[in-house]
């Protein structure tokens, strides 16, 4: 089978492998369908390294996937306990906790000392023809769901458990600091939870026209203005309610911190790619900030395929560039380039 292994930074590789063995118990072999490229695939494409994890060998990347069930291990239940089938079309969350640890037992499974993570170092990912996966982690998609869906379902994933984390209250306020695609579905949920005003920030304006698209009541770029300063004068001086980090995670953090109002809530999704939270202390204390780091998500598949069903949420709009599993080089390259227009790419892995 063809697999894409990213090799060193910038370094992925087109190569024939072998297939997966039989699928074990509790385990399905998928071919795959769709695979989305994800910011935090970003970070190990262009340095080699996210957070302490560095990638010390070859490694096939991509955890955002949808395949088709092409063979069933014993006892094949998915994430709702129902058998699978082969020739379903199936989503896959891709950290595989223990669940039987405290942090799983008491409803964490995203917080699991013990789990594996599917394109994180040294797991491989869906950038391949076949794998092997938990049964459990699958979740079959409607009918009414394309390919290019299954993959967005995990970054949408993510912005509702950022959402739950928020604890946004009808009528709120919310800032969003950056309008990838994961910011940009947290806007739209902040907008379906009840809040009155999102603020989303960005330095592409094409990811702004689609936050406004999408329901943010403002969106402006970090370039032309002082975001907090935006924020301060349209809310007479208070802050919002809840300012979620969805960016860089650079400054961005801090200015997050000014803007939320005394007694507010901070989440903080993006990642940073020097490992370093920037934070000037005496804001957050004297705010009495309430600071949410979000990790992933737990159990949001059934939640995500309700949403992107009903039409609440209209993922494929997301997507703006296609690439096959053959191009997986310079899909990366222009990703990481933020050629314009980039939004989110997927790739093609099956016919």
């Amino acid at each position: 089978m063809q697999a894409a292994r990213l090799h060193g930074p910038t370094d992925i590789r087109l190569a024939d492998e072998p297939g997966p063995p039989p699928p074990g118990p509790g385990e399905v072999t998928l071919n795959i369908g769709a695979v989305g490229l994800c910011g935090s695939d970003l970070h190990m494409y262009e340095t080699g390294r996210i957070g302490y994890t560095t990638v010390s060998k070859p490694v096939i990347l991509g955890h955002e996937f949808m395949g088709v069930v092409a063979a069933l291990g014993a006892d094949a239940l998915d994430g709702e306990h129902q058998p699978l089938r082969v020739g379903q079309r199936v989503a896959v969350e891709p950290a595989v906790p223990c669940w039987r640890c405290e942090l799983c037992e008491n409803g964490h499974p995203n917080l699991c000392p013990n789990h594996y993570f599917y394109g994180l170092f040294p797991e491989d990912g869906a950038l391949r023809e076949r794998m092997n996966v938990s049964a459990r982690n699958c979740f079959p998609m409607p009918d009414a769901l394309s390919d290019e869906v299954g993959p967005l379902l995990e970054t949408l994933g993510v912005a509702i458990h950022a959402i739950d984390l928020s604890k946004i209250r009808i009528a709120g306020s919310v800032a969003v600091l950056g309008a990838g695609p994961v910011g940009v579905l947290i806007a739209r949920l902040a907008i379906l939870a009840g809040a009155a005003q999102v603020f989303a920030f960005d330095k592409f304006d094409w990811r702004l026209r689609m936050a406004r698209a999408w329901g943010a009541t403002y969106a402006y770029n970090v370039d032309d203005c002082d975001p907090v300063d935006v924020v301060r004068d349209l809310t007479g001086g208070r802050g919002v309610d809840v300012a979620i980090e969805a960016a860089w995670a650079d400054h961005s953090v801090q200015q997050a911190a000014d803007m939320a109002r005394n007694g507010g809530r901070l989440v903080l999704v993006g990642i940073p790619p020097d490992d370093k939270l920037q934070l000037q202390h005496s804001v957050a204390r004297r705010k009495g900030l309430t600071i949410m780091m979000s990790r992933r998500m737990k159990h949001t598949y059934p939640r995500a395929i309700a949403l992107a069903t009903s039409g609440a949420v209209k993922l494929e709009e997301l997507v703006s560039h296609r690439f096959t599993l053959a191009e997986t080089a310079q899909a990366y390259a222009s990703n990481a380039a933020y050629e314009p227009g980039v939004n989110k790419v997927i790739l093609r892995v099956g016919s």
